[in-house]
């Protein structure tokens, strides 16, 4: 198996968008460090928690006598409070930040559905529920490896797939010098994560595609679809002088770069 292996996902509006698959090194970075955040969270609550449990016993041992119970619920709470802590972090950062934990945006990569979009709330908490089905004795280590897609048991179940989140480098188009000139200026002013993955999938297609349209019709999409990014990035203005096309390759190669 490769070690950058790529697919092609189909969207819902028939656009397909191709993937780099993260493969295994980056899946473990990011989940060696996805695992110290949460040591470290763990420990701090863990600090917090015994400081307030001493104060209660300390409080209630005079009242009730023995605590033998009352130590058991607090282990019990504490317990109950580490599993929402293990849980709620993979779910809950999967699913508000678009298919990334911490550990995966260091590592640039994602978790994305098999449509191509980010991964949400059903799938997340899918791929968390069988995470420690995955982790006993390496099972989805070895069904990464052995899967054409590199796909743990989460994955297969919740429909995802786990990517690296900066896209291939264009094969059957050139780029203009001017593109430069607006991909920097949109690294600086623009908000690139409002750009949906589908958008990004329109925007290389026209690129790849252009020199199939004659004039009159190249120049319409090509002003359509500016127009479109320009309202989903929330832009007043672009660089002086720059055409449609020359602003469409400029979202191309800052998206790519301002991947998180």
């Amino acid at each position: 198996m490769g070690l950058f292996n790529q697919v092609k996902l189909q969207t819902p509006e028939s656009i397909e968008l191709e993937f780099t698959l993260a493969g295994i090194g980056s899946r473990l970075l990011a989940l060696g460090l996805d695992y110290l955040v949460i040591l470290t969270s763990a420990l701090v609550l863990l600090w917090l928690w015994s400081f307030l449990a001493l104060q209660t016993l300390d409080l209630l041992t005079p009242v009730l006598g023995e605590t033998d119970g009352l130590e058991l619920w607090l282990l019990a709470i504490a317990f109950l409070a580490f599993s929402a802590l293990y849980g709620g972090y993979f779910i809950l950062f999967e699913w508000l930040w678009q298919g990334q934990t911490p550990g995966k945006r260091i590592a640039q990569i994602r978790v994305v559905g098999t449509t191509g979009r980010p991964a949400n709330l059903y799938q997340a908490s899918l791929r968390m529920l069988l995470r420690p089905v995955d982790e006993f004795l390496f099972i989805g280590f070895f069904c990464i490896l052995l899967q054409a897609q590199e796909q743990r048991l989460g994955d297969l179940v919740a429909g995802t797939l786990v990517v690296r989140t900066t896209p291939p480098a264009p094969k059957s188009f050139t780029l203009s010098a001017q593109a430069q000139v607006v991909a920097a200026y949109l690294l600086e002013t623009a908000d690139l994560s409002h750009l949906h993955p589908d958008e990004f999938g329109v925007v290389r297609q026209y690129l790849q595609r252009r020199q199939q349209f004659n004039a009159r019709s190249k120049a319409k999409v090509s002003l359509d679809l500016a127009e479109s990014i320009k309202a989903s990035l929330g832009l007043q203005q672009i660089p002086a002088q720059t055409t449609a096309d020359q602003f469409l390759e400029g979202v191309y190669l800052a998206y790519q770069g301002d991947r998180p």
